[in-house]
């Protein structure tokens, strides 16, 4: 805020503290339907009307320390509160939420409303959440957080210091904006990922095919097929379940088009959007047609932050870029469209990344970057629909091709109508 602020004279400051007050009994809301919290709603919104009125002061007087010593008169009163309450129980996340709740009551005064109203949602969402994090903490696996920790330090550490310059042939490589696709990839994957721990197999079907669908569709394809020729019974569930995972794709790759070439949007969306309805349709046909007693099983996918995995997506990337290139210069948009239908058998991602940066580089235009996207993904159609086929035997193939040919359709619509 301008120095403008120091001219508000009295009942002109009521909304900051208005404002705080909310933001105060929001979070000691949630704190007083904990038992084991000292702390409720009287205490919060208190504590953060005074921080309000502590910057308030502090900027009257231009003394700073008025704000820093307002804080450790909260802190103080926290100490004498526990010194004298005689329980075994710290209560630490309670006491971090009071100074959090006394610093969002400044940042109200010093003209942060917005930042401070969605800190304080994002607080009490963490604080309400509790049984479930710590269930979701529970489930996870050394490996797990191993590769956590390798995704995080690839991603924080190693991404800045990579060259942000573009080698080899065809200035197609940049180390840079390749490690940067794989963030994305395992970004997005890795949260799919997490999301189907700790769903698990509870929320049915369509949760189960979305969240498998953002880690594996091929995984997701591979498991049912195997089960849904096992169990007769789970057909239309299966078939559901690798329907609406192989449509999540199409989400993704809307998601990644959009952050990594915005420019294609205009033509590309139409013809993802196209088969997404038509496959949508379909899946939510054989989910009503589905058996809801029928068990569910969850796809066995491996973390996609596993240093080995995207260490191999990295190298899939710049291995598809460079065909990608290297078959455009040689025999055109055909090449390309070759090279499309070979790597979407196995992997959309790395021809759509490989195909966008093309793109930005100017060496593809806007339709041969939203065919050779359409190739792969109905390349990939193609491969897992072999998938169900041999794994899951001719009734789910029947059920999945009805969703399959509906997506195929759509795309092709959408792609000739350009």
């Amino acid at each position: 805020m301008e120095t403008g602020f120091l001219q508000i004279n009295g009942i002109e400051a009521l909304p900051q503290f208005i404002t705080s007050l909310a933001i105060g009994l929001l979070i000691g809301l949630e704190r007083e339907r904990n038992p084991s919290a000292r702390a409720g709603l009287r205490t919060f919104a208190l504590v953060a009307v005074f921080g309000t009125l502590s910057a308030l002061l502090s900027t009257k007087l231009n003394s700073p320390w008025l704000l820093i010593a307002g804080l450790l008169a909260v802190a103080a009163m926290i100490v004498a509160s526990y010194i004298n309450s005689h329980d075994d129980d710290p209560g630490t996340t309670t006491v971090i939420a009071l100074l959090l709740c006394y610093g969002l009551g400044a940042m109200i005064w010093y003209d942060m409303t917005k930042l401070a109203v969605m800190l304080a949602i994002g607080i009490t969402a963490l604080l309400y959440f509790k049984p479930e994090l710590r269930g979701f903490s529970q489930k996870l696996t050394r490996r797990d957080l191993v590769a956590v920790l390798q995704f995080s330090v690839l991603t924080f550490i190693v991404l800045p210091i990579l060259p942000n310059q573009d080698y080899g042939p065809y200035h197609a490589i940049n180390p840079h904006q390749a490690w940067l696709m794989v963030v994305l990839i395992s970004g997005i994957s890795l949260a799919g990922y997490t999301a189907l721990q700790v769903v698990g197999t509870r929320y049915g079907a369509p949760l189960l095919g979305f969240f498998g669908g953002m880690v594996s569709s091929t995984a997701t394809t591979l498991i049912y097929a195997k089960h849904g020729k096992l169990n007769p019974a789970m057909s239309y569930l299966a078939a559901s379940v690798i329907v609406i995972a192989s449509l999540v794709v199409i989400l993704r790759l809307m998601v990644v088009s959009a952050v990594v070439a915005y420019g294609t949007i205009p033509k590309l969306m139409p013809v993802l959007a196209v088969g997404l309805l038509f496959g949508l349709i379909v899946a939510l046909y054989n989910w009503r047609k589905m058996d809801k007693a029928t068990e569910l099983y969850l796809p066995e996918t491996t973390n996609p932050a596993e240093l080995h995995s995207a260490l191999g997506f990295g190298l899939l990337y710049v291995a598809v870029l460079l065909g990608t290139a290297g078959m455009k210069d040689i025999a055109g948009s055909h090449g390309l469209y070759v090279v499309a239908l070979i790597s979407g058998l196995t992997d959309v991602d790395a021809i759509t990344l490989s195909s966008l940066r093309l793109f930005n580089l100017g060496q593809l235009n806007e339709h041969q970057t939203v065919t050779a996207i359409a190739i792969a993904y109905l390349s990939n159609l193609t491969f897992k629909f072999g998938l169900v086929f041999f794994l899951g035997g001719k009734s789910l193939a029947k059920h999945v091709s009805v969703g399959f040919t509906a997506i195929a359709c759509g795309m092709l619509i959408g792609l000739f109508a350009l």
